[in-house]
């Protein structure tokens, strides 16, 4: 497949906070650049129920990837919310 992307696309955009809702149709991803005293939301991406599903093993594929040639994760502590 031959994907197209816009002028000024490619040096993408810095996220460190991702909230996710759904409904019975579509999952909406909010990613977020968090810092105080406020945020901004960078991105919002709404995909189906199943596409969702197919991210999820990819995302997952590709942390067990990076794990393996890199070493272990620490996870990080949950972020305290922006008042």
């Amino acid at each position: 497949m031959n994907i197209q992307a816009p002028e000024g696309s490619l040096g993408g955009k810095y996220a460190n906070m991702m909230q996710v809702t759904h409904t019975p149709e579509e999952f909406v991803l909010d990613f977020i650049s968090a810092f105080p005293p406020g945020g901004e939301l960078i991105s919002r991406l709404i995909v189906s129920p199943r596409h969702m599903k197919r991210i999820l093993g990819v995302l997952a594929q590709n942390v067990q990837n990076y794990e393996t040639t890199h070493g272990s994760i620490q996870e990080a502590s949950e972020p305290k919310l922006l008042k």
